[in-house]
C-alpha cells in the first residue's frame, strides 16, 4: 500500500531539519507511538498502539533511520509485529524538506506499507488510508506545537532550574494524557468518516 503526503510546517528548513533529527522527540508527536530503545548502531526500538473499531493491536518492532543533511531528506525502514493478534507490518518511508515563503517548510514524503494478518482486512477496504489522513493531521499539529514550545524557551536563563524541571515533568504527564485523548479523537473521527461513506 502506497501513501504519498505533503505537510506544511511553520518553521525554516534548517530548524525543521534539526527538529526531525531528534528521533525520540519526533516519536512523541505521533499518536500512540512509544520509543523504548536506541542502539549505538542507529536502530530505534519501540511500539505503536492502534484501535480501529473493535480491532486493537500493539505493534512492537524496530526501525533504522538514514538522514541526508545535504539533500535535507531521510529514509526510515522498519518492521513490527503484534504478538497478540499475529498482525505484521513493514514500512519504507522517504521524506524531503523544501523551503517556502514566510519561514515555512514543506515536507514531502511517501510510504510503502506492507500489512499481513488480521489488520490487512482494513487495508483492503480503505480504512488504513482514512486513519493515515487523521493521524498525519494530528502529527503535524503536535510537531508545530512542540516547535513553537522550543521557540518560547529560547533565551531563558537557567535560574530556577528545579522548578523548570518539575514543570517539564508535569508537562510530559499532560502530554501523555493529551496523546491518549487525541488518539481517541482520531479513532472517533475515523469511525464517523467510515460510516458516512458507507451510507
Amino acid at each position: 500500500m502506497k501513501i504519498v503526503k505533503t505537510m506544511i510546517v511553520n518553521g525554516s528548513v534548517d530548524r525543521t531539519w534539526d527538529f526531525f533529527q531528534d528521533v525520540p522527540k519526533v516519536a512523541t508527536c505521533f499518536p500512540g507511538a512509544n520509543l523504548t530503545e536506541q542502539t549505538d548502531d542507529g536502530i530505534y526500538k519501540g511500539n505503536v498502539s492502534i484501535k480501529l473499531g473493535p480491532f486493537k493491536a500493539t505493534f512492537e518492532g524496530e526501525a533504522t533511520y538514514e538522514p541526508d543533511q545535504q539533500q535535507k531528506s531521510g529514509k526510515l525502514e522498519g518492521k513490527a509485529i503484534d504478538k497478540r493478534g499475529g498482525s505484521r507490518s513493514r514500512l519504507l518511508l522517504n521524506y524531503k524538506l523544501m523551503a517556502m515563503d514566510g519561514e515555512k517548510s514543506q515536507v514531502d514524503f511517501d510510504a510503502d506499507i506492507q500489512l499481513a494478518g488480521p489488520i490487512a482486512q482494513f487495508g483492503r477496504i480503505g480504512v488504513i488510508e482514512e486513519a493515515a489522513e487523521l493521524l498525519i493531521a494530528e502529527f503535524v499539529s503536535n510537531v508545530e506545537e512542540m516547535m513553537s514550545g522550543n521557540n518560547s524557551q529560547t533565551g531563558q536563563q537557567e535560574e530556577g532550574s528545579n522548578n523548570q524541571s518539575a514543570s517539564i515533568e508535569n508537562g510530559n504527564k499532560n502530554e501523555s494524557t493529551k496523546k491518549s485523548i487525541s488518539l481517541i479523537s482520531v479513532v472517533w473521527s475515523l469511525i464517523k468518516s467510515y460510516f458516512s461513506k458507507s451510507k
